[in-house]
């Protein structure tokens, strides 16, 4: 008797190409998943990081309105006829002392400060004060030099009366435009005015009174 080889039959072709499509759909599921935890992972850094910048924009990185303030004003020269009136001809100076305090925690550039001194609402003088930088939470101090033409004194009727009083009452204007730079992220401009109004007494060349009122444009 013939003996037949037994051939073992083969595995159906539909169960392997079964176990394909599983690990293919759970390797596709598993990157879906790492994708979306990715993505909220990103999202919520990104949120994390608004909310920081927003809480730190309206506390510590909140643009405060810098402070410019008179400290003194006091005459350097002055030439009088007969210690009453000023000599014509001649020039009057005054020397300001003005501050400007940084509140902010970044810095204040400046540029060119104007000074207008007023007599009786006439224009008799203007300075101009260098750019300058003042630093985070510091006070940077300025002296500015400012010449009045004497004539436009001498024609103001007021002036004869008040200098028997041997007081001189005058306002001034300053301004003082520039920019605060936080980080790179937070940029203001800021423009500081002040309008003062002061009385110098000829005698002590210094100012009896004075007061001030401040105005800040963010």
């Amino acid at each position: 008797m013939v003996e037949r080889d037994q051939v073992s039959p083969l595995a159906p072709s539909g169960s392997l190409r079964s176990d394909q499509d599983e690990a293919s759909v759970f390797a596709k599921n598993f990157r879906k998943r790492r994708f979306i935890k990715c993505c909220g992972c990103i999202a919520a850094f990104m949120l994390i990081q608004a909310v920081v910048i927003i809480i730190l924009a309206f506390t510590v990185f909140r643009v405060k309105d810098p402070v410019i303030k008179m400290n003194g004003v006091t005459i350097t020269k002055l030439e009088l006829i007969n210690g009453t009136i000023p000599k014509p001809g001649s020039n009057m100076s005054l020397l300001a002392d003005i501050s400007v305090k940084n509140p902010n925690v970044a810095s204040f550039k400046y540029k060119n400060t104007t000074t207008t001194l007023y007599y009786h609402g006439t224009v008799v003088g203007e300075a101009r004060g260098p750019p300058g930088k003042s630093r985070a939470r510091r006070t940077m101090r300025m002296n500015i030099s400012v010449d009045i033409i004497t004539d436009m004194l001498l024609s103001n009727p007021n002036l004869i009366e008040d200098m028997k009083q041997q007081l001189l009452p005058m306002s001034s204007y300053s301004r003082i435009p520039g920019r605060v730079n936080m980080l790179n992220i937070i940029k203001k401009h800021v423009t500081v005015k002040m309008n003062c109004t002061m009385t110098i007494n000829i005698t002590s060349r210094a100012i009896q009174e004075q007061k001030c009122k401040r105005h800040v444009n963010i």
